[in-house]
């Protein structure tokens, strides 16, 4: 892996792996949709790609958790199957976000950035254990990871190379 593909993002798959069609690697990609994850993928035609990840930040159902991991910034991950290549084109795109209202909710302002992002969120609480004595304990924890990694894998899986975009298009 050159310093440019570390910078991107990129990762190649395992030496071996038979690469899968296209349409096999559409379907491990929307097969990662779940109800209990707070990401959702979709056609991405609209947004001029083949498909889109992006956080369920409009969701009633996850809007506490994005409020709650006082997330600063909105994610989605325009993707572009080349089949040709065997690779997976990927663009992350990230919005500055901000609370607003009571009870709050999260608002997209104009703030742009691409490229690969590393967004953490995590709560502590401090107390007492059993032995009296002090300890810190992690009671909450956002990973932005959370949106990339899977996608990632499942395109590596199915023996893709999965290639961030940072200049040019998708």
């Amino acid at each position: 892996m050159g310093l440019f593909d570390k910078l991107t993002g990129t990762r190649r798959p395992a030496d071996g792996v038979v690469p899968s069609s296209a349409d096999e690697v559409r379907a491990a990609l929307l097969g990662l949709n779940r109800s209990d994850v707070p990401y959702v993928i979709r056609d991405g035609a609209a947004e001029d790609a083949d498909l889109v990840a992006e956080w369920r930040m409009a969701e009633p159902a996850w809007q506490t958790v994005f409020v709650e991991s006082q997330l600063s910034r909105a994610v989605r991950i325009r993707m572009r199957l080349v089949e040709s290549d065997h690779e997976v084109r990927a663009l992350e795109e990230q919005w500055e976000v901000t609370r607003v209202g009571d009870p709050p909710r999260l608002q997209i302002s104009s703030q742009y950035s691409r490229g690969p992002d590393r967004t953490v969120s995590r709560h502590w609480t401090i107390g007492r254990g059993d032995n009296g004595r002090l300890e810190v304990t992690e009671t909450f924890r956002f990973d932005g990871a959370e949106l990339r990694n899977p996608l990632r894998d499942a395109v590596l899986k199915s023996g893709w190379t999965w290639r961030g975009v940072v200049f040019g298009k998708l």
